[in-house]
């Protein structure tokens, strides 16, 4: 429950800093302990935003504040 929480909360935030982005929660169950951000570009290429898969413990520590992923988005766009 806390990585769809986190994850509902993070989609929340992007959508508010970019209107009209089309934003994706797994459709299929991801990895276990895992949380990262994709971002999906126009011409079909996937660049990695933030992973927490060697992050932590604590655990707070495996899921990015909404600040730096919408910094990295800034960048890569």
């Amino acid at each position: 429950q806390t990585y769809r929480r986190k994850a509902d909360h993070l989609v929340k935030a992007l959508c508010q800093e970019f209107p009209g982005i089309q934003a994706q929660i797994n459709l299929t169950k991801p990895r276990s302990k895992s949380f990262e951000v994709i971002l999906k570009k126009e011409d079909g290429a996937d660049v990695l935003l933030w992973s927490g898969l060697k992050k932590g413990p604590p655990r707070r520590l495996k899921f990015p504040e909404p600040e730096v992923v919408i910094n990295s988005i800034k960048e890569n766009l």
